[in-house]
């Protein structure tokens, strides 16, 4: 009877430890991006908008309780927007991948982030590339994505 005690104690911490070590990691969509969390509340369909021009950088961005994101900086004819496109993870494995220089099409929800304005994107169009990132109600495309592993 001793030994099944501590079998039972000894299961019960190693599960502990095991979901306190997976942490914001929980699966995909967790990092702090998915659905209903705060990054995510940020997107509002009501302020979608899009513009037209020239990604100037890519930069993979870390934030405090978040896994990291990715996010590019635009150069319009009138102005130059930061635009968040999602978690680092999931960009990874998408076939479109965006470079410095490309000409690219944005549609995302107008926010202020920080006190400035920027785009949260829904998708990203480069010629006859694209990249959808949320459906038109804003949910992330990535919270219902599953990693396959190559056969």
């Amino acid at each position: 009877m001793r030994i099944l005690h501590k079998l039972v104690v000894v299961g019960a911490v190693l599960t502990l430890v095991a979901v306190a070590a997976a942490g914001p990691f929980r699966g995909y969509g967790g990092g702090g991006w998915g659905p209903g969390g705060a990054w995510d509340r940020l997107y509002d369909p009501k302020t979608v908008e899009t513009v037209t021009g020239t990604v100037k950088s890519i930069d993979v961005v870390a934030s405090r309780g978040m896994s990291s994101g990715v996010h590019i900086t635009l150069a319009t004819g009138t102005e130059v927007i930061p635009v968040h496109l999602g978690p680092a993870w999931y960009l990874e494995h998408q076939d479109v991948v965006l470079a410095a220089g490309d000409k690219v099409t944005v549609r995302g929800s107008r926010i202020q982030y920080q006190g400035k304005p920027a785009i949260i994107a829904a998708e990203v169009t480069r010629g006859a590339d694209v990249l959808s990132l949320r459906n038109e109600q804003g949910f992330p495309r990535w919270a219902a994505w599953r990693h396959r592993p190559a056969s």
